[in-house]
């Protein structure tokens, strides 16, 4: 096909903050993990798709396929729908200890 780009499993995103590798990012209704630092304002290659550990909201549980939205205020995921961005799944079960901060998720390429 001579319009095919690319397969868009990662995409270059502008940082919308600053970010480090591993980290997730929200630009508009586009949700990545950055592949890489980049400053403000700096051009971050960005993951789409995948299982990803990923911040979380501590002392809350997840359930394997719990959906997973993104808290752009506070930069973690949670399973809190309200004014978050739905990003994927989670695809392990998680504890509701304080200390419980990482979760598994299958993003979604939400767009």
């Amino acid at each position: 096909m001579k319009n095919y780009v690319q397969p868009g499993n990662t995409i270059t995103l502008t940082a919308p903050y600053a970010v480090a590798s591993g980290d997730g990012l929200l630009v508009g209704s586009i949700f990545g993990v950055a592949a890489g630092m980049a400053a403000l304002g700096e051009p971050v290659e960005t993951a789409l798709t995948g299982v990803f550990d990923i911040t979380k909201v501590g002392s809350q549980a997840w359930t394997v396929g719990a959906k997973v939205y993104w808290d752009d205020t506070n930069k973690r995921s949670t399973t809190v729908a309200t004014d978050n961005t739905l990003v994927g799944v989670a695809t392990e079960a998680v504890a509701s200890g304080a200390g419980d901060t990482i979760g598994r998720v299958r993003l979604n390429a939400t767009f």
